[in-house]
């Protein structure tokens, strides 16, 4: 079973967005993956299904569902639970904005891009960092979008850095200690127990990270929900 921290820290934690590059699967796979996801041991860890207004009508009893949109829709099913966009505007459900933090109006949230297709498309630990201490100090919650594949940085981001590094941010880390969470290449370095995360001698309560998640680092879209737990079965965090 997974520890109390691990567990705290994955709930909820991934979007799927199997719609969308480089899966950019047809609908009928993605919809029979996510029915899948949703009936397998590890659905705990699973959160909304991403969806463009085009394909609500697929939608399922079961499902929840993040829809990306540009205006405000007419009427919704009840799976609907937020919107993203790429316009710094609330519409009448919790609304993601890709947009400057700045921008961003009051009671909505931010959406990182963390990744993409092309090597230039990565963002700097630097600019996460960066993005992260300018969200907690607007309280400003946030999801994150593109190439949070794996768990731990290589090439690409890891999301366990990315989203313990925004624990840690939330309850009052500087810029260098962010900035060594984001850089972090060590899976062995996080050692996740019941009651809290270690790294390097710093320390999250499972609370704490718990808090976080709730209040700060809401979620991460992956196009693949599939390959994000091969890894961490290949790094034994979970069975």
């Amino acid at each position: 079973m997974p520890t109390g921290s691990l567990r705290a820290l994955l709930t909820h934690l991934i979007d799927y967005a199997g719609l969308y590059p480089p899966a950019a699967l047809p609908l009928p796979d993605v919809a029979a993956n996510y029915e899948s996801y949703l009936a397998s041991p590890e659905s705990w860890i699973l959160n909304r299904v991403v969806l463009p207004a085009a394909h609500l009508s697929a939608t399922r009893p079961k499902w929840r569902i993040t829809l990306l949109a540009e205006t405000e829709p007419a009427s919704l099913p009840p799976q609907v639970e937020t919107i993203e966009t790429k316009l710094p505007h609330k519409f009448s459900l919790p609304t993601y904005c890709e947009a400057p933090l700045s921008s961003i109006p009051p009671g909505a949230f931010a959406k990182i891009r963390t990744g993409g297709l092309t090597p230039d498309a990565i963002p700097s630990s630097e600019h996460i960092a960066d993005f992260l201490l300018e969200a907690t100090a607007r309280h400003v919650p946030f999801k994150a979008t593109a190439g949070l594949h794996h768990p731990v940085r290589s090439v690409m981001h890891g999301f366990l850095n990315v989203f313990i590094a925004a624990a840690f941010a939330w309850h009052g880390a500087d810029r260098a200690q962010l900035l060594d969470v984001l850089n972090e290449t060590g899976a062995r370095a996080f050692q996740f127990g019941d009651p809290g995360l270690h790294w390097r001698g710093r320390h999250l309560s499972t609370e704490d990270i718990a808090i976080a998640r709730r209040d700060f680092a809401h979620s991460f879209g992956s196009c693949s929900f599939e390959e994000p737990l091969t890894d961490l079965r290949h790094l034994e965090l979970l069975p």
